[in-house]
């Protein structure tokens, strides 16, 4: 007799270009389709990441704009789809999910998955910190699991806010390093020049850091005149980056890309990836690049950082906001190219943990449960 699949709807304000979207393309890629019957709910149905859905897998528009006024249509799905649970991520819509528990089907398991740690990602990007600190604090408890993507995140919601550490759990994102190394030879080099290439990735905001890259670069020019950096990604900062770049007198070596559906070409033909950030949830771009084989240097920063690859043998890790120590570091990493090859032999077992083969299975046995 086959068991009933249980039936999981995932929330997402959208699928736009970020980390936390990517997972759970992902997880909705490799769900055991014997097991699951994954649906897709979204507060509207908008980003570069729709295209990548799979096919078998329900999308439900909530046709909102904005979180807080997708209530009745969140209520309205859940009544209607009745899943056995509901899996919510980022930090506004973790909050609606369970202020929305009172009016959802009563049986319904409620998982809320979070990228980032709050208190300091409400010091910085929200404008009434307090409020959403007590947001979290009443809310996040009423869960019936919180997924944690680092002990850094785990922490900050035991310590801060008083969620029971038997509630949470520590998954790591995951990485389709087949698929990355696959994609990373679908185009020839987007580099030209003689080089060293530089890669980042990331939103261009300012908790990204690209500005200490970008005064860390004329360091780096006078042991490699010909170094350039490749900046991919959107944000409300690209206006400002490109006066510093010009300030600085960067015009030819810093270029601007825009966001880029697939980043493993630049990624795979880079000398190296920098992540320059003043805080960082988790760095999903490192994992990424080590995965086709490029060396990181990143900011060791307030954030999941220095858990994910503090032990790796291709990664540095520099003070952030410091753009001496970050050209230092370019430029030791730059040098090292027998560095590199050596670590290429052990890469595949670092990475192992973050292959999404082993990280479904961790998905998948909390779906379970």
């Amino acid at each position: 007799m086959m068991r009933e699949r249980r039936k999981v709807l995932f929330f997402l304000p959208s699928l736009a270009g970020g980390g936390a979207e990517r997972v759970i393309v992902m997880l909705l890629r490799h769900l055991d389709r014997s097991r699951f019957e994954p649906h897709l709910a979204l507060v509207e149905a908008a980003g570069p990441y729709l295209k990548d859905v799979p096919g078998d897998v329900p999308l439900h528009d909530l046709k909102a704009k904005r979180v807080r006024q997708a209530f009745p249509a969140i209520i309205r799905l859940c009544w209607k789809l009745r899943p056995h649970v509901v899996h919510s991520s980022l930090c506004e819509l973790n909050v609606a999910m369970v202020m929305s528990r009172p009016f959802l089907p009563p049986a319904l398991r409620l998982l809320i998955r979070e990228d980032s740690a709050p208190s300091p990602q409400n010091t910085r990007a929200r404008k009434h910190p307090q409020v959403w600190n007590w947001l979290c604090r009443q809310f996040y408890p009423r869960a019936n699991r919180v997924i944690c993507v680092g002990d850094y995140v785990l922490n900050d919601l035991a310590d801060n806010f008083g969620i029971p550490r038997s509630r949470m759990v520590r998954v790591d994102n995951p990485v389709d390093i087949d698929l990355a190394r696959r994609l990373a030879e679908e185009s020839r080099s987007p580099y030209s020049g003689e080089g060293p290439h530089l890669v980042a990735a990331g939103r261009l905001s300012r908790e990204k850091g690209f500005d200490v890259l970008l005064d860390a670069m004329p360091l780096v020019s006078s042991v490699f005149p010909h170094v350039d950096v490749t900046i991919l990604g959107d944000g409300p900062l690209k206006a400002d980056l490109l006066a510093h770049r010009e300030r600085l007198g960067l015009g030819g070596a810093v270029h601007l890309t825009g966001f880029k559906t697939n980043p493993y070409p630049y990624f795979k033909r880079a000398d190296l990836l920098v992540l320059p950030s003043l805080f960082e949830s988790f760095g999903l771009v490192l994992i990424e690049a080590l995965a086709v084989g490029t060396p990181v240097v990143a900011s060791d920063c307030p954030g999941a950082v220095r858990e994910i690859i503090g032990g790796c043998p291709m990664a540095r890790l520099v003070p952030p906001s410091d753009p001496k120590a970050l050209a230092d570091a370019i430029v030791s990493s730059l040098s090292s190219q027998v560095w590199r090859l050596d670590a290429n032999q052990s890469l595949d077992v670092f990475l192992s943990r973050f292959d999404v083969k082993n990280v479904i299975r961790e998905y998948e046995n909390i779906l379970e449960t």
